[in-house]
């Protein structure tokens, strides 16, 4: 057992407002200079939608990922054999029409326009030619027509939806959206870091943040198409590949990353997961339907004292191990089982993970007065006739896998009537305990889950322990030579970074 340490995410959508609040703040501190203008390292997407870019969730084809063949993984979108050839034409790579052109605004106009009948207005202009143009795409897209069948008919999620069901969606249209953020994964076993020919793109020891060393980067953009998630990014002004780099430095002081602290819904929460490093390679080959359960398996207890001496013997502190056990990503995923990743199935083996939106309503109208579900069997109705197809959920979170979407919902959706028998009384706490009990939790898990979702402080939302980035450092043996062994149980490289 080799116990490793990744710093981890997880995102609550029921709390998501659209605000783009995060990507802001992102763009403002990492992605505004020339050639960036497109980059958003945090984006938020509306779903059903095609997302940025577009349909970035088909690998069909970006032939993003990792496949097995032959009892190996391998690359989707490149090997040794398709280096070269693809060096200049790769088919797979995103073009700007599949971001978009960045343009801002030829404001001069409005002041040095002659005078004439007609209000001057401020002509569009692009931010890559100087040359005037028509908007035709942005980065957020979808958000004026969420749910709406002009775009989310094209969302590649909706492939297990039927007919029927899409003619549903179609119908309600902007009233069956929720919002989807996101930034890299920095997975355990990033396609991106394997993809590339230079080695610019590296795995950090200490606490598994995957970055891009500028120095190395030679613009192959292999990892622009390797990544699955479409989260690196290629600078057209530097030459080199960017990415989100979980604002390290902040990290590095104690301090959430820009987009977490930034966020009005307090959707975020970040912690350390210890897992096996030996086993990633089992993991991400097994069959889809056991993807979800061999990921969790993966994720160890930091309690156990086999865990404990391990990542001990691997140079974590007794601080660091302690802040691991404090995780709340750690019981979102681990303990309560209501986080999931997203599209496990291109065996990237993200550790970004999501609370998925509960859009069920819980109860109805009768004349216009609000009638609560009291019966177990009426809260825990049909999930498959949610306003949102619950094949479209499992898609997106669940490799597909509706039970596990199944019971993340029942227990979201106990711990909410739950709290409703608590505070309003409109249902019998005998019906909330036997829903608590359908939904495989009790009393005290599902006080937690509230606790934790709804009433966290900062500090416990952000468990942020030290990184102990100048221990990595002296780590090396012998400054003379290229590759050293960390204390963490990577191999780092001197002078690594962005």
């Amino acid at each position: 057992m080799d116990v490793r340490a990744q710093v981890s995410m997880v995102f609550h959508l029921d709390k998501c407002i659209g605000c783009h609040t995060c990507s802001i703040a992102c763009k403002n501190i990492w992605t505004d200079r020339r050639g960036t203008e497109y980059m958003w390292f945090n984006n938020v997407e509306t779903k059903p939608g095609t997302g940025y870019p577009t349909q970035w969730e088909n690998q069909d084809k970006y032939k993003g990922g990792w496949e097995v063949s032959g009892g190996t993984l391998r690359l989707k979108s490149t090997s040794k054999a398709k280096y070269l050839p693809n060096i200049f034409h790769n088919p797979t790579m995103p073009t700007m029409d599949d971001y978009y052109e960045p343009w801002t605004y030829r404001y001069q106009d409005l002041f040095n326009s002659p005078p004439g009948d007609d209000q001057p207005i401020a002509r569009a202009v692009s931010m890559v030619t100087g040359e005037p143009m028509e908007i035709k795409a942005g980065p957020n897209w979808d958000d004026d027509l969420g749910g709406s069948p002009i775009y989310a008919s094209n969302d590649v999620n909706l492939s297990a939806v039927t007919e029927q069901q899409r003619q549903q969606l179609n119908a309600l249209e902007r009233l069956v959206f929720f919002y989807f953020p996101r930034i890299c994964n920095h997975c355990l076993n990033p396609a991106c870091v394997a993809s590339c020919p230079s080695g610019a793109l590296y795995k950090r020891g200490e606490d598994g943040i995957v970055l891009i060393n500028q120095k190395r980067c030679r613009a192959w953009r292999s990892c622009v198409s390797a990544c699955p998630y479409k989260k690196s990014y290629y600078n057209w002004n530097t030459g080199k590949s960017e990415k989100c780099l979980l604002c390290y430095p902040r990290l590095e002081t104690g301090q959430a990353p820009a987009c977490f602290h930034s966020c009005v819904g307090r959707i975020r929460y970040l912690g350390v997961l210890l897992y096996d490093a030996d086993r990633i390679n089992e993991v991400a080959k097994l069959p889809q339907d056991k993807l979800i359960d061999g990921q969790r398996d993966l994720i160890l207890d930091p309690f156990d004292p086999k865990v404990i001496e391990g990542a001990k013997k691997n140079g974590m502190t007794d601080e660091f191990i302690q802040f691991a056990q404090r995780s709340p990503v750690y019981k979102f995923v681990k303990v309560w089982k209501i986080a999931l990743p997203p599209h496990l199935e291109f065996r990237t083996l993200p550790m970004l993970f999501y609370v998925p939106a509960l859009l069920p309503v819980l109860g109805s109208t009768e004349n216009d007065i609000y009638k609560s579900n009291t019966k177990p069997e009426d809260i825990f109705h049909k999930f498959n006739e949610m306003r949102v197809p619950m094949e479209y959920l499992a898609n997106l979170f669940a490799a597909g896998d509706v039970n596990k979407m199944n019971y993340t919902l029942r227990k979201l959706m106990a711990v909410r009537v739950f709290k409703r028998a608590q505070t309003v009384g409109d249902i019998p706490m005998a019906t909330a305990l036997e829903t608590l009990a359908q939904a495989d939790t009790n009393e005290k898990e599902a006080e937690a889950i509230y606790r934790m979702t709804a009433l966290p402080t900062f500090a416990q939302r952000f468990v942020i322990p030290p990184l102990a980035r100048e221990v990595a450092i002296e780590a090396y043996k012998d400054p003379q030579e290229h590759k050293k062994e960390a204390g963490f149980g990577f191999t780092i490289e001197p002078k690594r970074g962005l």
